[in-house]
């Protein structure tokens, strides 16, 4: 299922997660669901007006089975440069493993085992790089290589998993999802430093905020 946020912003409701499609100078899928998501993803694309030969660009928000599990299925129609964090990147290129010394990385070692490395271009993203309207900001703790991407412009910010949102408010990742408690509370309090102001929160989990996200984001940079 496909609901449009804002002109040109929409969400696809997935197996517990959600993914995004946005229209910037090019149609942008951002993260891509369970393995088990393809068709979900590719109606979600069909409500949107857009095919899946027509995604200019994957913004990754980092490494997870429930958001990268489909590229694989995708890849054969898919003519995209995906982009992630440096960390994450390398583990989706089949370069790296996860640590099995942190409870994440040991998490992901044995999800990946449903996981097909995708058959496409995938770059790593530096801090402060610009993607179409998009910034990236670097944001560790959920995954090393967890990536924000906020654009002025569209006044949107694709922020992953570094919060869930719950009854309009955001919250950060939790420990038993994420490498880095610690890490994931700097992130949050650097990224309301140092994000342009956004209306639209576009979160992994939760529902997401389609006004007053700079506000909700500052709000918890401020209570953590």
């Amino acid at each position: 299922m496909a609901t449009e946020l804002a002109d040109g912003v929409w969400r696809f409701e997935l197996r517990g997660v959600s993914a995004y499609l946005v229209d910037d100078d090019v149609p942008v899928l951002v993260d891509a669901g369970t393995p088990w998501d393809e068709e979900r993803v590719r109606e979600g694309l069909e409500e949107a007006g857009v095919g899946v030969g027509d995604v200019g660009r994957v913004l990754l928000t980092h490494y997870d089975l429930d958001h990268v599990g489909t590229l694989a299925a995708l890849a054969p129609e898919l003519d995209a440069t995906v982009y992630a964090g440096a960390f994450d990147a390398a583990i989706l290129r089949g370069e790296r493993s996860p640590p099995l010394r942190n409870h994440k990385g040991a998490f992901q070692r044995l999800a990946g085992l449903f996981d097909t490395p995708p058959d496409l271009d995938i770059e790593a993203v530096a801090d402060g790089e610009r993607l179409g309207s998009f910034t990236a900001y670097h944001t560790p703790g959920h995954t090393p290589g967890h990536v924000a991407y906020v654009s002025e412009d569209l006044g949107v910010a694709l922020l992953g998993d570094l919060v869930a949102a719950s009854d309009g408010a955001l919250e950060p990742s939790e420990w038993f999802v994420s490498y880095d408690t610690d890490a994931v509370l700097d992130s949050v309090r650097d990224l309301a430093a140092r994000a342009p102001p956004f209306e639209i929160a576009c979160v992994g989990h939760g529902e997401p905020l389609a006004s007053g996200g700079d506000e909700a984001l500052g709000a918890l940079a401020a209570r953590i």
